[in-house]
């Protein structure tokens, strides 16, 4: 990585410079050989232990540790990523990235991945600090081309923080020195529809000219889709809207570390992930003639549009859709397309997760009625419906329906 001016230091990815210290105190770590002997880098944490010490750049550490894990857990936890749009990166174009959020680590690992796997340069990473929650994590991190988003309730803090993020990324890619993935939205999507936050968009501008045809053009914006077979962690997804129901959700402490391990180890079948055409002038030159904040509502749906289009809708999404639309009155769409097996699967699998989430919710004391009383029944059928959507809903998306 070239070094950039050094008042982004707080937020950057290491440099090669600092790749060796970085590995050196990750080979300090107490818990080292118990990772290394999970994701089987080599046949445990010695070997681990020698390929951190052999990393002695960005690239080193980005081949040596994190493609193998990465491989490693697909190899386990996936039927294979599928990938198409790579060609985008062939003039050596320097793109903004800005794809669909479903899982928090893997997203954008399966997106290095590729790029690493065909000899592309590895995108910068925008990632939340409030993942960064130990020095170990951060070297991992930052070695990993991580930028470190800085999260605050301050309105002062958001705006300095937000600015220098936006004249980073506005850098990197101006200066043809680095493309950054970002997600479209703060947090994962956690009801299945993919959606980009204005406010992002707003973000990026900050540090422009002021001009927003140019200001946009020169982060010549890539979106991008991820989709996988299985969503991951869709039980946790569907306890938070169950709670979201009823009172302001508030995470517990660990729940982060408890999403990246779950969607991590769990099943997530067939990945696909499909970079679309970057957004042109001309898409660019049509939100000018919308008022100020419209501009940045015009510039997210045509975002949507194309990440919406790119999506790849599995059989359990249409298995959901054909579900909620007999439970609503309507013709199921896709009934006679889909295979009995893949039905009772999908089926099997939603009475697990909705097993699971009732259990925790029992526990919590949060398995009850938004207002008065409800059975059981009653809840479990509140539960499935919200788990309906999270796969539904892209169908919908897909087919135009709801959005925004």
């Amino acid at each position: 990585m070239q070094e950039t001016d050094s008042i982004f230091d707080s937020i950057r990815p290491y440099y090669d410079s600092e790749i060796p210290a970085s590995t050196a105190r990750m080979s300090s770590f107490e818990y080292l050989d118990a990772i290394g002997e999970f994701l089987k880098i080599g046949g445990g944490g010695n070997t681990l232990r020698q390929a951190l010490a052999d990393s002695n750049t960005v690239d080193d550490f980005q081949d040596k540790i994190m493609a193998v894990v990465v491989e490693h857990i697909l190899a386990n936890t996936s039927a294979g990523v599928e990938f198409t749009g790579l060609k985008r990166f062939e003039s050596g174009r320097k793109h903004l990235i800005l794809a669909n959020h479903r899982d928090i680590v893997l997203d954008s690992a399966i997106i290095q991945l590729i790029l690493h796997r065909h000899k592309v340069s590895t995108t910068e990473i925008a990632v939340g600090d409030n993942l960064i929650t130990s020095q170990f994590i951060e070297d991992v991190a930052r070695s990993n081309k991580m930028i470190k988003v800085t999260r605050s309730s301050s309105p002062r803090e958001v705006y300095t923080t937000s600015l220098l993020l936006s004249k980073y990324i506005r850098y990197q890619i101006g200066s043809g020195l680095s493309s950054i993935w970002i997600a479209q939205r703060n947090g994962r999507t956690k009801d299945g529809y993919d959606v980009t936050e204005q406010g992002l968009l707003k973000m990026l501008q900050m540090s422009g000219s002021g001009d927003f045809y140019s200001d946009m053009c020169l982060l010549d914006i890539l979106p991008t889709a991820i989709s996988y077979e299985f969503e991951p962690c869709d039980a946790l997804k569907t306890k938070e809207l169950f709670i979201s129901r009823r009172h302001s959700y508030v995470k517990k402490e660990g729940e982060d570390l408890n999403s990246i391990i779950t969607g991590i180890a769990s099943w997530k079948g067939r990945i696909k992930v499909c970079f679309t055409e970057p957004v042109t002038p001309q898409e660019v030159a049509s939100c000018t003639a919308f008022a100020k904040n419209e501009r940045f509502v015009e510039l997210g749906k045509i975002i949507d549009r194309q990440i919406h289009a790119a999506y790849c809708l599995w059989p359990n999404n249409y298995i959901a859709e054909d579900i909620l639309a007999k439970r609503e009155g309507r013709e199921p769409a896709a009934s006679k397309k889909l295979s009995k097996p893949a039905r009772e699967t999908f089926v099997l699998h939603m009475q697990d997760r909705i097993d699971q989430i009732v259990d925790s919710l029992k526990k919590e004391g949060e398995f009850r009625a938004a207002e008065g009383e409800a059975s059981e029944d009653a809840l479990r059928y509140e539960l499935e419906d919200i788990f309906l959507h999270i796969y539904a809903n892209p169908v919908r998306a897909k087919a135009g329906a709801g959005i925004r």
